[in-house]
Order: structure tokens, then C-alpha cells, then sequence
């Protein structure tokens, strides 16, 4: 059998979501893990998305830290997904350990598949690519797939989001250098949706917090968000519509909520029990916990930060009109975390 469709990162959230998607739609998928240990757990978790069959789904092992298997991976595909990046599961103490390997990773994908012959990439990239770094007075700047976040000296952007910023960067080189390879990259805000199995992962380990009494109260925080289903759909057009070739879209649900008011769909809209936030913190104490925790630290430049931004672009070339609302996209989130069996 001959994949006609390659997925990377084939056990992450949105790549199961993705790969669901195109088996349902007959199509042959071919994903990368990183270890073929995983293989199973991840078809097992996009049959739990509906699809009756995955004997069009085959697995290859290959790592964006090495060029081990990418070869075998491209073998004979001309659409790649590619949807896998590295993430920190701690703060690094040198952001070059979060840079490197994502700068190496795209360059090490992009090479193999022009290797091969692919003709168009759709690179799941991140909406922190277009707005991170600057200060809040340019809270009203309309952010838009012409901006970049900023990595310049004032930049107060963090280790990982200039690690996708960069990568971003340097895939879009690429292709200026090798314009026979299309590349297009999705912009994500926030991602959220019902999730698979007992894996809380990425955005929705917020609404978890949120529903489970992990957030002591509320900060001033804003994020927007995007259905996972809807995002699916926008890779999908963005590898069918020939004029996406070379595009940057901004794939979100308009527009950014604070926790307060996400707090506020989630005790509308979701009967079971949850343990949301009866109060609001004050801004000092994520001061106060700075010095000792990483994730405060790097939440201090986006307090009160509300970005204002657009995704016209991808209704206009691509035709893509979410189907979620984001109080649907919520709650949908909370009831599926609450639904998970406890300590799994």
C-alpha cells in the first residue's frame, strides 16, 4: 500500500484529530512517530474519533531530532501535514534548548521532502508567531498573517514562542530558495475541543485547571480559541486550494476572552460539578511567584494583554467558516475532561 498522505507527529492531539479526519474521507495516511512503541496507543485513539478502519493508516518511525527515517517517511508522498514540534515540558534554562530543536526540526522535514518530491507542505506553525513580544501599547493593533511577533531587543517574547517564530521563519527561506516546494502555514490560537481518551494535553489543560480547582483564582489573562474540529477543516482546504499556495492564515474564533469570562461559559453552560475560581488574583501575585515558577514569569508581559486580529484572510481564500462557537468549543472541552475516569 502506497500512502498518499503524510502526517507528522502522528500521536499528538491535533494530528490524531487530523488523521481521523482524512481516513474518513478514504484517504491514505502514512504518520511519523517518534517511537513505534507509540503506534498502538495512537490508533487506538483516532478509532475513538469514529472511523470504523484504519487499514489505511500505517506508521514510520522518524524524529525531528535526527534524520533517521524521514527518507522512508516521504517515500512516494506529494502532501505532507506537517503538523509535529517540539515542546518543552520544562522552562529550559537556555532558550537555545527549545530554539535549536525546532529550527532543525522544520529543516530537517522541509529537506526531505523536497528530497522527494513533494509538491506542498501545510505546516501547522501558531498564531505566537504573528503577535508575541511587544509591549501592551500596541494592544490596538489589528494583528494580521502580515505581522511577525517581535524578536528584537525589546522583545519580552519567551523561549518557545521564538522557537516557532524562527521556525516559521526559516520554512518559509526554505521554499523562497526552493520555490518548486508549496508551503502553508496554519496559525492557530489556542486549541481546544473535546479531548481523546484520558490524555488532557496542550490548551485544554487550562479548562482543566479551570474545572478541577487547580487555579486558585482568577488572573488577568485573555486567550482566543479555536475548535480543534475547525482547524481540521482549515488544513484540509489550506492543502486543496491551489491559491493557499505561499500563504500565512490566522485560523481562530473571534473574539480573545479573559478567564474570567471563559470561567463564566463554563458555569453557564456545564452542569456537572466543577471547582471553578470564586475570586480574581490580583497582578502582584504572579509577581510574588516569579522568582520560583517559570510559568508565572512568563505570564507577567501578557497581563491585560487582549490582542485584536482577523481571520479573513482564511474565510476569503479558503473558504473556511468555523462551525463551534468558542462557548461551544468550551464547553464542549469541560464536559470531556469531566467526563475522563479519575487518576487516568
Amino acid at each position: 500500500m502506497t500512502a498518499t498522505v503524510l502526517v507528522t507527529g502522528g500521536s499528538g492531539y491535533i494530528a490524531e484529530y487530523l488523521i481521523a479526519h482524512l481516513l474518513k474521507q478514504n484517504i491514505e495516511v502514512r504518520a511519523t512517530l517518534r517511537s513505534m512503541k507509540r503506534q498502538d496507543a495512537a490508533r487506538k485513539a483516532i478509532q475513538s474519533l469514529g472511523v470504523e478502519s484504519t487499514d489505511q493508516l500505517s506508521f514510520v518511525e522518524a524524529d525531528l531530532s535526527s534524520d533517521d527515517g524521514w527518507a522512508d517517511a516521504m517515500s512516494g508522498i506529494k502532501q505532507v501535514y506537517h503538523v509535529a514540534s517540539p515542546f518543552p515540558m520544562t522552562q529550559p534554562k537556555d532558550e537555545m534548548e527549545v530554539i535549536k530543536p525546532a529550527r532543525e526540526g522544520v529543516h530537517r522535514v522541509l529537506s526531505a521532502a523536497l528530497k522527494a518530491g513533494v509538491k506542498r507542505i501545510v505546516m501547522t506553525a501558531a498564531f505566537g508567531d504573528v503577535a508575541m513580544g511587544y509591549s501592551k501599547a500596541r494592544n490596538n493593533h489589528l494583528y494580521t498573517e502580515a505581522d511577525w511577533s517581535n524578536l528584537g531587543p525589546d522583545s519580552v517574547i519567551t523561549a518557545y514562542y521564538k522557537s516557532k517564530t524562527l521556525a516559521e521563519q526559516d520554512a518559509w527561506a526554505f521554499v523562497k530558495a526552493h520555490p518548486e516546494l508549496e508551503l502553508v502555514t496554519i496559525l492557530p490560537v489556542a486549541v481546544l475541543g473535546p479531548v481523546i481518551g484520558n490524555r488532557i494535553t496542550g490548551s485544554n489543560e487550562l479548562i482543566e485547571s479551570l474545572v478541577k480547582g487547580n487555579m486558585p483564582g482568577y488572573i488577568d489573562y485573555y486567550i482566543p480559541v479555536i475548535d480543534v474540529r475547525d482547524l481540521i477543516e482549515a488544513h484540509v482546504l489550506a492543502m486543496s486550494t491551489p491559491a493557499a499556495a505561499g500563504q500565512r492564515f490566522i485560523i481562530s474564533n473571534e473574539p480573545t476572552m479573559s478567564f474570567k469570562q471563559i470561567g463564566g461559559i463554563l458555569a453557564d453552560g456545564v452542569d456537572e460539578p466543577m471547582k471553578l475560581p470564586k475570586i480574581s488574583l490580583p497582578n502582584w501575585t504572579l509577581h510574588l511567584l516569579a522568582p520560583f515558577n517559570g510559568q508565572a514569569k512568563d505570564a507577567i508581559p501578557e497581563l491585560g494583554v487582549a490582542r485584536k486580529f482577523t481571520s479573513k484572510h482564511a474565510h476569503e481564500v479558503l473558504n473556511w467558516h468555523p462551525q463551534y462557537s468558542a462557548r461551544e468549543t468550551i464547553v464542549a472541552s469541560a464536559k470531556s475532561i469531566l467526563a475522563k475516569e479519575p487518576n487516568n
